[in-house]
């Protein structure tokens, strides 16, 4: 069980960016974007491009920069592939908020064409990086097993976007643009420019989502053009199992609480897979734990109203 939990908490580290990120849209902006299983892949083909080139075959200016590539490519791969997922998001903010189109058409056309460019980037199904350094190998050179050095690494990751997001949350611009997802028509009325607010929301959050990519390519050592596939489910199981366990939680301590959903979704994920399902089954035991996570507050209502009935019938 042990293990199973370590297991979980590793994991459950390098997925809670990706639900950070979905929450960004989902409740920050109010608004559903699909953009989540392109730019995920996104990431992690961008990741994977960098770690797998040969510095020598770099331009002649920045070979000096990668004499030392073994140390900083793996730091490299994961900002390029921040950058990436936030110009991900910058083409669904755009297409939603400067051609009118319709957020969840909007990140359902992002989705589409980030798919080919995921191909073109990988130029393959899939990308090995066996024997390539990462972040979590340099991690395991101070004399950590693997998943102690995921522990850190992602908790390190984890903890300094939390903080940057609570900074930014705390700026003009940060507050502005809650303001637009809380009240639209009070924003613009008040001046706000909520269309560029929501395309700032649409970049952070896709770039979030295009770090947590990339950190799980170098965890896993391999990139796959279709890992987004399923996970903005992900990303929703982990928010609402976070809600439903931590209510009416400032803006900090509701980003610690979807790590710790992630961290739980994990968890039930391994359990499931203890019980000796087949793996090929692992989308629909997720999906019917979103099922049961999103009903969960309407049943405790439910059973809630039925226990009150029985005692006014009691007294009766």
């Amino acid at each position: 069980m042990l293990d199973i939990l370590l297991s979980s908490t590793s994991q459950g580290l390098l997925w809670s960016l990706l639900a950070i990120g979905v929450f960004l849209t989902y409740r920050i902006l109010d608004i559903a974007d699909l953009t989540t299983e392109g730019s995920f892949p996104l990431g992690g083909a961008v990741a994977a491009v960098i770690l797998a080139k040969d510095p020598t075959t770099w331009p002649t200016p920045l070979q000096s920069l990668f004499d030392i590539h073994y140390m900083i490519a793996p730091i490299v791969a994961l900002i390029i592939a921040f950058i990436a997922g936030m110009l991900a998001g910058l083409v669904s903010g755009l297409l939603h908020t400067k051609l009118k189109i319709p957020a969840l058409l909007a990140g359902i056309i992002t989705m589409t064409g980030l798919y080919s460019i995921n191909s073109r980037i990988m130029g393959a199904p899939n990308i090995s990086l066996i024997g390539t350094d990462s972040i979590f190998s340099h991690a395991q050179s101070l004399g950590l097993t693997k998943i102690n050095s995921t522990i850190l690494v992602g908790l390190i990751i984890v903890l300094l976007v939390i903080v940057l997001l609570v900074l930014f949350f705390k700026t003009e611009i940060g507050l502005a643009t809650r303001a637009t997802g809380d009240n639209l028509d009070m924003s613009e009325a008040n001046g706000i420019k909520t269309d560029n607010m929501k395309i700032i929301g649409y970049m952070l959050s896709n770039g979030c989502i295009a770090l947590s990519g990339a950190l799980l390519v170098q965890n896993n050592n391999f990139a796959d053009l279709n890992s987004g596939i399923g996970t903005i489910v992900i990303g929703l199981a982990s928010i609402i199992i976070a809600e439903v366990l931590f209510k009416n939680k400032s803006l900090g301590l509701r980003l610690i609480t979807i790590v710790i959903g992630a961290i739980l979704y994990r968890f039930i994920l391994a359990c499931v897979l203890e019980l000796r399902v087949d793996p090929a089954d692992l989308k629909l035991f997720s999906a019917i734990i979103l099922v049961i996570c999103l009903s969960s507050p309407l049943i405790q209502k439910k059973l809630g109203f039925s226990k009150l009935r029985k005692r006014k019938g009691g007294i009766n």
